[in-house]
């Protein structure tokens, strides 16, 4: 099927087009046209499967057909500021050839611009509840000519506590109109809220609960909690690994692991709630770019980051709350492409590992770890005194401070794979990397 088939107006598949795509995917085919015929719609898939043009596209198509107005017609909440942008931006690329006009609102910048960009007429508005239910409060958005209604990444919404202003929302919007739901993962809570939300749904699931997307290659290293900056700067190094993100569960983590991977000769950047809104931009954009090979990144940047192509995704530190490793590797093998997802488990975690495979409902392969260099300064407990080495046979040194190898790691009691992600690891030498305490 092409997307010509499914109903979309012609400058809605001429933009579609020349965005690349000639056929939709599975959710896109069930859910587009039940949007297009007015009907509400619950509909779930792997992260990565296209969800937001299954309603932006629809979306378009009703606001083109619609006598204009001055106040947004279309809402979509969203839970973070990325995925506001994104799905801001997706909207404007695929209603180019229409007149429709978009805005985007978000915490985190100053609220005047986007007072202004309201004031000069909205059609589909993307906004987080915080800043969304600010303006509303100064009068600055009127949302009682709503007539589509989406709450996008509804999981999250509730993960993060946004209930409470999903509801303020739902009680500035108009009683009668069309209501969408579209979610990564489903949950109890997700389809109680459904029960009250939609009417009629249509449920579009094209994928069991919680799946993770087939082409996503997922892997698992044994690694003492010391040891793991050590490997991952391996591996993109000695993987000659190009584009790499990495999640770690902290800000200041995030911060850490970037500066010691930078020290290590890696383009690094962080991401995470602390940063600035035009920090975060900056290093999201240098990372498309390819500016930097690695981007450290908290849960806010798990759900919103669409990077084509994005090859590896690492867990550094698993997530406490067992459905975000899905989202955390649905960064990678997006819109039908393939990627690598790799998680350096220490000890400590094995309890994590292991709620992340009982929702999963099945167990992760454990790699071989390759051979790396581990600085003696960050070895738990340094060697005993050894004689001076004969002539001829001088130890490796790294700025100044001996290194030693460190031992190949496995998991007794799992299956182990030693095919790596990316490249072959045995085809070249171990690499060093830096030893800053942390």
């Amino acid at each position: 099927m092409a997307f010509t088939e499914l109903g979309l107006a012609p400058e809605l598949s001429r933009a579609v087009a020349e965005q690349g795509y000639e056929t939709p995917t599975p959710i896109q085919m069930q859910a587009i046209p039940a949007v297009i015929a007015g009907r509400d719609v619950l509909a779930g898939a792997q992260t990565g499967t296209g969800k937001t043009a299954a309603f932006v596209l629809p979306l378009l198509q009703a606001l083109a057909q619609a006598p204009a107005a001055r106040t947004p017609r279309a809402l979509v909440l969203t839970p973070t500021r990325e995925l506001a942008a994104q799905v801001a931006e997706s909207a404007r690329q695929y209603g180019r050839h229409t007149r429709t006009r978009i805005s985007v609102v978000f915490g985190g910048v100053s609220i005047n611009p986007q007072i202004d960009a309201l004031r000069t007429g909205c059609d589909l508005l993307v906004a987080t509840p915080g800043r969304l239910l600010d303006l509303a409060g100064q009068r600055a958005v009127d949302l009682r000519e709503v007539r589509h209604f989406v709450l996008d990444e509804a999981d999250r919404m509730l993960d993060m506590g946004f209930i409470h202003a999903i509801r303020q929302v739902l009680k500035l919007l108009p009683e009668r109109r069309q209501n969408l739901m579209f979610s990564a993962t489903y949950s109890d809570d997700i389809r109680d809220l459904a029960t009250r939300l939609l009417r009629d749904p249509v449920t579009v699931e094209v994928a069991p609960r919680n799946a993770t997307a087939d082409r996503v290659e997922q892997r698992v290293y044994r690694v003492p909690k010391e040891n793991k900056r050590h490997l991952l700067a391996h591996l993109i190094l000695d993987g000659g690994w190009q584009q790499v993100l990495v999640f770690t569960r902290t800000k200041h983590g995030a911060n850490r692991l970037a500066e010691q991977l930078a020290a290590g000769g890696i383009a690094t950047a962080a991401i995470h709630g602390n940063k600035s809104q035009n920090a975060r931009v900056r290093a999201l954009s240098e990372f498309k770019t390819g500016k930097v090979t690695a981007l450290v990144a908290t849960e806010v940047a798990a759900r919103g980051l669409d990077i084509k192509e994005l090859p590896f995704v690492v867990n550094y530190e698993l997530p406490n709350v067992p459905e975000d490793y899905v989202h955390r590797i649905g960064r990678t093998a997006r819109a039908g492409g393939a990627g690598c997802a790799i998680s350096l488990v220490g000890p400590d975690e094995a309890g994590l590992l292991k709620d992340i495979e009982r929702l999963l409902r099945r167990s992760l392969p454990v790699a071989a770890t390759p051979e790396f260099t581990v600085s003696a300064e960050s070895r738990p407990a340094p060697p005993p005194a050894a004689p001076p080495p004969a002539r001829g046979s001088q130890p490796k040194h790294h700025a100044g401070r001996r290194e030693t190898p460190a031992p190949k790691g496995r998991s007794p009691g799992m299956a182990e794979h030693s095919r790596p992600c990316g490249r072959s690891f045995a085809s070249r030498s171990a690499r060093r990397f830096g030893s800053s305490r942390g």
